[in-house]
């Protein structure tokens, strides 16, 4: 029972070091306040056609543990190119702003840094 035990961690382990195939090339970072999440949410979830349509091909949104309205959002695509066009998308630019985005918003893109 023990060695299985020990074999399932091992398998584990070695699975979490290898990244998939269809992990994202580049990362873009989004963090912004919003007036309010709840509609804020409402709004990005009424935009994900036209996202995965700008190339997004995985997103994740945090929140601030000590303030909710201060969001931070990740957008996963396949080249530096479409996530740049992303966030320079009129449309993204319009959503944002009905969505009651406040100030500046941070945005910034990666790639996974070699190993």
């Amino acid at each position: 029972m023990r060695s299985l035990f020990l074999a399932s961690v091992l398998l584990l382990g070695a699975a979490a070091g290898v990244q998939s195939a269809d992990a994202a090339d580049v990362r873009m970072y989004i963090r912004h306040e919003v007036a309010e999440y709840a509609a804020w949410r409402k709004a990005y979830n009424a935009f994900d056609a036209t996202r995965r349509k700008l190339g997004v091909t995985g997103q994740a949104v945090y929140q601030s543990v000590d303030n909710a309205n201060d969001v931070t959002v990740t957008h996963d695509f396949k080249t530096a190119d479409k996530a740049k066009a992303f966030a320079s998308s009129p449309d993204l630019k319009t959503t944002m702003e009905k969505a009651g985005v406040k100030g500046t918003t941070q945005i910034w893109f990666t790639t996974s840094a070699a190993r």
